[in-house]
């Protein structure tokens, strides 16, 4: 089967080197994550190795993004072969929604599995004020990136709050690890960051100043609806957070393109799901990375490979 996989790939080189795509050919598979600071990119580190280790015949590579609307728009054009992703963002992206980031559909993408849910954190600094999503008025939040999946996650939060940007006093477009800087500099009152609980730029925000998690109450996540979901922050997943906090959620997946070779998939799924606690190991969110729930509410087609190992664990749609 490896050197099947070698062949295909070199198959592939040939066939993308006379279109002057980039290739997934010579064995390279790059893998698109996130900002260094959040979840993406260290789980994204954990599978470089792993695959490096696990599957022979590849070269794997981690590339830092602004996460899942570039991730999926990198997918599409051939210049990556595995990507982390919100699951509304990759709906948007099937759907072909320009408003989203996404100006035609993207019929390459195919699903591999579903991940862990990322949560919706929305922390103020205790000198705001901002204890409820209505303090957040006439404020200076920071959204993520523009049309990333942490802003399609702002929009829509503030939206089922009755809220929109023009209500607050300062909107800043910033990756998690500036807008943290900013609020410990007092320059900015709160950040909205969509990641795994325990995300290293709010833990460091926690330690350097006091802060309040804002809640996101449960009449909030039922307005906005599908795919977000009631959650919960747990009491001391950040320094000063005493108490658990109601929040909203969304999964994250890991996805493909259509035109990589069942086999090549089918190893990269079995290498996921068979070294569950390296991935744990690089961040506690992997924990939450079950094997059947691994096709849950995909909103694209899953590849075949994927597919294929999956129902030999006897996990299907």
């Amino acid at each position: 089967m490896n050197r099947r996989i070698a062949r295909l790939l070199g198959a592939a080189a040939l066939v993308f080197a006379g279109t002057g795509l980039p290739a997934q050919a010579q064995g390279f598979l790059t893998i698109l994550t996130g900002g260094t600071s959040g979840v993406y990119y260290p789980l994204g580190a954990a599978l470089s190795k792993i695959y490096a280790d696990k599957i022979p015949d590849v070269r794997p590579s981690v590339q830092a993004t602004k996460a899942s609307v570039e991730n999926l728009n990198l997918l599409q054009q051939g210049r990556g072969e595995i990507a982390f992703t919100l699951g509304d963002s990759l709906a948007f992206a099937w759907e072909g929604n320009e408003e989203a980031g996404f100006k035609t559909k993207l019929t390459k993408l195919r699903g591999i599995t579903a991940i862990y849910p990322n949560y919706i954190q929305i922390v103020a600094s205790k000198d705001s004020g901002i204890k409820t999503l209505a303090d957040l008025k006439g404020k200076r939040l920071s959204v993520g990136a523009p049309k990333s999946g942490t802003e399609l996650n702002a929009r829509a939060i503030l939206h089922g709050a009755g809220l929109s940007y023009n209500d607050l006093g300062k909107v800043e477009y910033l990756p998690f690890n500036e807008s943290v800087e900013l609020m410990k500099n007092r320059q900015l009152d709160a950040t909205l960051q969509s990641a795994g609980l325990g995300v290293s730029s709010l833990k460091d925000l926690a330690t350097s100043i006091p802060i309040t998690v804002v809640e996101i109450p449960a009449a909030v996540v039922d307005k906005v609806g599908a795919p977000y979901v009631k959650a919960t922050i747990p009491a001391g997943t950040y320094t000063g957070q005493e108490v658990p906090v109601q929040s909203a959620a969304v999964v994250n997946y890991l996805v493909t393109r259509s035109d990589l070779p069942d086999d090549l998939v089918y190893q990269m799924t079995k290498a996921v799901f068979e070294n569950l606690g390296d991935l744990a190991a690089a961040h506690s969110a992997a924990k939450d990375i079950k094997l059947e729930s691994a096709m849950s509410g995909m909103p694209v087609p899953m590849h075949p490979g994927a597919e294929r190992y999956l129902k030999e664990k006897g996990v299907s749609k």
